[in-house]
């Protein structure tokens, strides 16, 4: 049974949302409800390194957590935000939460540089240089003499 309230006039969009959006085992797909979301990536691969950009507006740098264990990258964030107000006469209190979490997890290639692995958060967008070893950059092209 179904909690969802639906517009008689509008309910056939609604049933496509349950079928796409319903776990089969139970669950659903729509993380917004339970407080979490998934910030969109960005993923760039160049000569020297491999960057990653996360879209995280609003957070400060002291928001994420970024491990790095076994040659996977876990890029997580929580933030919990409460508002208190009380009315003029103190006999009314309304407190108001949010709560939002996010975790991604990025297994790398071997031809990362994990020691050299290096982060920045600017405007709104976390980014991780993710440095090539030097055996697994792109060598020049050359000839070879034949002895």
């Amino acid at each position: 049974m179904s909690l969802i309230k639906r517009n008689e006039a509008n309910w056939l969009p609604s049933v496509f949302d349950d079928m796409f959006k319903t776990d089969w085992l139970g669950g659903t797909t729509n993380v917004n409800s339970i407080g979490t979301s998934i910030p969109a990536v960005n993923i760039q691969e160049t000569e020297d390194n491999f960057s990653v950009e996360v879209a995280a507006p609003g957070k400060t740098k002291e928001d994420f957590n970024i491990e790095l264990d076994n040659d996977v990258l876990t890029i997580s964030s929580e933030d919990k935000k409460e508002k208190e107000s009380t009315e003029k006469n103190g006999r009314y209190t309304r407190k108001e939460f949010s709560y939002s979490t996010f975790k991604r997890a990025f297994s790398l290639p071997d031809s990362v540089d994990s020691e050299k692995i290096s982060a920045a958060y600017n405007n709104g967008v976390l980014e991780i240089l993710l440095p090539k070893r030097e055996e697994a950059k792109v060598q020049a092209k050359r000839m070879i003499e034949i002895s």
